[in-house]
């Protein structure tokens, strides 16, 4: 993870058949390249209505603006390599999450 002061890119590994987890960033938009790896990409205005869904593969992009709910799933065979970046930044100076557990247990559970 680096941050700056107006963003932040996250790198991730979404294991086969794992997802990111349901989440929304009320006031940080995110951009989303997948690197390597085929998910599905959900996206809404509330958790229960997820209502834009869209396959991505190798050097997809997806733009996920403030206040969507959004997740990321792992539908392929390998893991699902990608980045994030988010503006403003979303975490701390220095966080790093080594597992999908950790994150969520630092963000309270989302």
């Amino acid at each position: 993870m680096w941050t700056g002061e107006h963003l932040q890119v996250t790198l991730m590994m979404i294991p086969v058949g794992e997802d990111i987890g349901l989440e929304v960033h009320p006031h940080t938009d995110q951009f989303l390249r997948i690197e390597e790896g085929e998910g599905l990409v959900q996206m809404g205005d509330s958790k229960e209505k997820l209502d834009y869904e869209a396959r991505v593969y190798d050097n997809y992009a997806i733009m996920v603006p403030a206040g969507k709910w959004h997740n990321v799933t792992n539908k392929g065979d390998k893991p699902l390599q990608l980045y994030a970046i988010y503006a403003p930044p979303q975490h701390p100076t220095g966080t790093v999450h080594a597992t999908k557990a950790a994150a969520m247990a630092s963000e309270g559970g989302r």
